[in-house]
């Protein structure tokens, strides 16, 4: 692991970004193609539109979400180039997801 503190992890950076509770849905979304604000709601689910606003606006401070506007008084949210570079690890942890989610749930029952 180094020498470095623990303290000075970079995988903290990642950790921070995806911490939020629907950065990583809403970045995976918009691996598709760029979408307005209703029909990235619709795409998630279970997210309101306040929330996904807030998360939006975060991922665009982070420089990995950007707000176009291809026509007037219509916006569309897209990934950036850094955006995408996210999209790898992210299909990494919904693998690891898939394949030791119901042992993690089944251990965090009989907790």
């Amino acid at each position: 692991m180094g020498t470095g503190f623990l303290a000075d992890c970079p995988a903290r950076l990642a950790v921070e970004v995806l911490a939020d509770k629907w950065a990583a849905v809403t970045l995976f979304a918009l691996n598709e193609s760029p979408r307005r604000h209703g029909e990235l709601a619709a795409a998630i689910g279970g997210v309101s539109r306040k929330v996904l606003t807030h998360t939006l606006r975060r991922l665009e401070e982070y420089g990995l979400v950007e707000r176009r506007s291809p026509t007037a008084g219509h916006a569309e949210y897209a990934l950036t180039e850094l955006g995408r570079t996210l999209v790898e690890p992210i299909e990494t942890l919904n693998d690891w997801s898939a394949t030791y989610g119901p042992a993690v749930s089944d251990f965090h029952d009989r907790a």
